[in-house]
């Protein structure tokens, strides 16, 4: 009996110290370690993101204009030209001879020419002295000095060299016709022999040579090289259509400005401004094509690259923002944690607006000042107390 009541008190100490511990252990949660950062009031660009396209601003295929074997190549694959440089050398040979030929026909139908030139002033001359007879005889003959046939041998006289000059006139204009097209034929063979050397129209980067020397190459038959223009150079890119009117009414008096960045090496950018709006919206895609202007002096830039592209439609002013990460997506819409002046926390529903620089506008719900949580939102709840600690603190103690 005295072992069973021994038993039974020991139990109901046992009871009592759990009881007693249960009740020192009761309290308020610990606060919960997180990461803060202030809201702040700041000017910021309108920007619009996508992704573009770089384009040269212009490309040219080198064709030949003539037939011929090529002799010479003057450029180096895949190195810079400037316009009116050497490229390539055609066989001129067969194109001084037609040169030649052409010459010489000049000469020869300049020297007819000449001929029916000296032929029409001596009968011109004669020509003078037989309307001089022929007037003469018919005046005596109308005296009765000489007979009517003396006359009319006269005024045949006068009429057939009247003739004879009017032949002579006809071989000077076939003469002068014939000495023309001598001399297009003259001006044809020297434009071919012109186009033997065939010289870059443009300044650019020349790619792969496709013709090698030795090749017989035809009338624009195959392109010998490909000439790109990159100074200055295109980037071309599609937004939303929704921006279109914005687009059109920030760019009625002013340029925009177009920043682009590599995708391999944001770092890298360059700097340029809107150049062309496209005359249509692509329907399947529902964009609109659009085109921005650099100089590329440092050559970052570089036909095919896909590019990030931001165009800065304007300024908003004295807008409120935090950090991207502190907001947050619930079943009620995008939110974040402000907290408050005794550590605790509020949630507060938030409508955003653009982001920029991992930073994001907050069009309402957070204004500035205000702290918000950016880091350990998973173990906050309304009304939970918060210790804001640095960023790697919080990391060292989540790894």
């Amino acid at each position: 009996m005295r072992l069973i009541l021994l038993i039974a008190v020991f139990f109901a100490l046992l009871l009592s110290a759990c009881r007693s511990r249960e009740v020192k252990s009761a309290g308020p949660p610990p606060p919960v370690p997180v990461t803060v950062a202030l809201a702040t009031e700041e000017s910021i660009p309108e920007e619009i993101h996508a992704i573009g396209g770089v384009e040269p601003s212009a490309t040219v295929q080198i064709k030949s204009q003539i037939a011929g074997e090529l002799t010479a190549v003057h450029f180096t694959e895949g190195g810079n030209v400037q316009k009116g440089d050497l490229l390539i050398e055609i066989d001129s040979r067969p194109y001084q001879d037609a040169l030649r030929q052409a010459e010489a026909a000049t000469a020869k139908d300049r020297a007819q020419l000449q001929q029916a030139e000296a032929n029409l002033a001596k009968d011109n001359a004669q020509l003078k002295n037989a309307e001089v007879l022929a007037a003469r005889y018919e005046s005596l003959r109308k005296e009765g000095v000489t007979s009517r046939e003396q006359s009319e041998q006269m005024q045949t006289n006068m009429d057939s060299l009247r003739q004879s000059a009017r032949a002579d006139q006809a071989a000077i204009e076939s003469s002068r016709a014939s000495v023309d097209t001598d001399l297009a034929a003259v001006e044809r063979a020297k434009l071919d022999l012109i186009y033997c050397q065939i010289r870059s129209p443009i300044s650019g980067r020349a790619g792969n040579l496709l013709v090698h020397v030795g090749n017989l190459v035809k009338v624009s038959d195959v392109a010998l090289v490909v000439i790109n223009q990159i100074e200055p150079i295109f980037v071309s890119f599609g937004v939303p259509e929704q921006y279109l009117g914005d687009i059109r009414k920030n760019s009625g008096d002013r340029k925009l400005p177009v920043q682009v960045s590599l995708q391999e090496d944001t770092h890298k950018t360059a700097r340029g401004f809107l150049s062309v709006i496209d005359n249509t919206v692509d329907n399947t895609t529902g964009t609109i094509r659009l085109k921005a202007t650099f100089d590329n002096q440092e050559r970052i830039l570089w036909p095919g690259q896909l590019v990030n592209v931001a165009l800065t439609l304007d300024t908003l002013k004295n807008v409120t923002l935090v950090p991207a990460e502190a907001v947050q997506a619930g079943q009620q819409g995008q939110f974040v944690y402000v907290v408050k002046a005794d550590k605790g926390v509020e949630l507060r529903p938030v409508t955003v607006g653009p982001t920029l620089d991992r930073r994001i506008v907050i069009e309402k719900g957070v204004a500035a000042g205000e702290t918000v949580v950016t880091d350990g939102q998973l173990l906050l709840y309304p009304g939970a107390h918060v210790r804001p600690v640095p960023a790697d603190k919080l990391e060292a103690k989540g790894s």
